[in-house]
C-alpha cells in the first residue's frame, strides 16, 4: 500500500471508531439512571440514605454527559481495539501475529480486573475517607467530585494491572531477563508501594494495599512466564 492508501485505510478505521463512540454514547445517555446507580453503588453500602448534591441548575446536565462520554468510551472500547487490530494486522509477521492476540487479550482482562477490584474495595475507602475527618464531619458529596473520584481509581487501577503485560513484553525483546528480574525483587519491592501509595488518587491504606500487593504478585508471575517463553 502507498502512503496515501494507508492514511485512507486510517480514516476509515477512525471514522468508524468514532461512530461506535457516538452511538454507544448516545445509548449511556438513554440509560443514565441505571449508570448513576451502579457507580452510587459503593457509596450507598457505607451511607444511608446516599444521595449525592448538585449545587447549580446546568450540574445535573453536565453530569449526564459526563457520564454518557465515560460510557460510551468504555462500551465502545471492543470497537475501537479491533479496528486498530485491523489496521495494524497487515504489518505484522506471522511470529508477530501470534504473540500480539494473547497479549491483546490479557490486557483487555487485566484492565477490566483492576478496575473492577477498584470498584470493590472503594466502599472500604470511603468508610476510612469518613472517618479520618472525625465523627463531628457531616458528609455532602458533589456527584462530580464523587464520580471523578471512583472512575480515576477504577482507570488507575485497570492501568496498573498492565504491569505483567509491560514486564513479559520486555522479557521477550530481550531488554531485561528473569534472572535480572529476581535479582531486583527487593527494589521492586519498595518501588511498587512507593509507585502504590503516590498513584492511588484516594490516599487510603486499602486502596493502596489493594493496588500493591497484586502488582508484587505479577510481579513474580512475570518472571515465572519470562523462564517459561524462555525455554
Amino acid at each position: 500500500m502507498t502512503l496515501v492508501e494507508h492514511l485512507s485505510e486510517l480514516r476509515r478505521r477512525v471514522i468508524i471508531s468514532v461512530v461506535a463512540f457516538s452511538v454507544l454514547a448516545t445509548v449511556a445517555f438513554v440509560v443514565y439512571g441505571h449508570i448513576l446507580s451502579f457507580l452510587e453503588g459503593p457509596y450507598c453500602r457505607v451511607a444511608h440514605p446516599c444521595q449525592l448534591y448538585v449545587t447549580g441548575p446546568l450540574d445535573g446536565l453536565s453530569l449526564r454527559i459526563e457520564i454518557a462520554a465515560y460510557g460510551g468510551a468504555f462500551l465502545a472500547l471492543p470497537v475501537v481495539l479491533w479496528e486498530m487490530w485491523r489496521f495494524i494486522t497487515p504489518g505484522l509477521k506471522a511470529n508477530e501475529k501470534r504473540y500480539a492476540i494473547p497479549f491483546l487479550l490479557s490486557s483487555i482482562i487485566l484492565f477490566c480486573l483492576g478496575a473492577a477490584l477498584a470498584f470493590l474495595i472503594f466502599p472500604h475507602a470511603l468508610q476510612w475517607l469518613q472517618s479520618i475527618g472525625g465523627p463531628t464531619l457531616k458528609e455532602i458529596y458533589n456527584p462530580q467530585r464523587y464520580l471523578g473520584l471512583i472512575l480515576a481509581l477504577m482507570a488507575i487501577f485497570g492501568i496498573a494491572f498492565e504491569f505483567p503485560v509491560v514486564l513479559v513484553s520486555l522479557e521477550l525483546a530481550g531488554v531485561v531477563s528473569p534472572r535480572t528480574l529476581s535479582s531486583w525483587r527487593r527494589w521492586a519491592i519498595f518501588l511498587i508501594v512507593l509507585f502504590a501509595a503516590i498513584i492511588t488518587p484516594s490516599s487510603d491504606p486499602f486502596s493502596m494495599t489493594a493496588l500493591a500487593v497484586p502488582l508484587y504478585v505479577f510481579y513474580e508471575m512475570s518472571i515465572v512466564i519470562g523462564r517459561i517463553l524462555k525455554r
